[in-house]
């Protein structure tokens, strides 16, 4: 039987693209999303389920749902 890889969904943000308004802030139920320096949203991976509110709510959509391995 073939090893089974598991995979989690995380929020993704591209800095560059990002305009920090906080709108992912806002809406993120675990608090996991935070407006680094004024500058872009910073996603703390240990905290976020990834759920996609904040991906639904950014208005620039710049927010992203990935998979990434255990």
């Amino acid at each position: 039987m073939p090893a089974v890889t598991k995979k989690r969904k995380k929020a993704k943000v591209d800095p560059p693209l990002c305009v920090a308004c906080g709108c992912c802030v806002k809406v993120c139920p675990l608090s996991a999303i935070e407006i680094y320096k004024g500058i872009y949203a910073k996603v703390h991976k240990e905290r976020c389920v990834g759920c996609g509110k904040c991906a639904a709510e950014c208005p620039a959509s710049v927010i992203a749902i990935e998979e990434e391995a255990l």
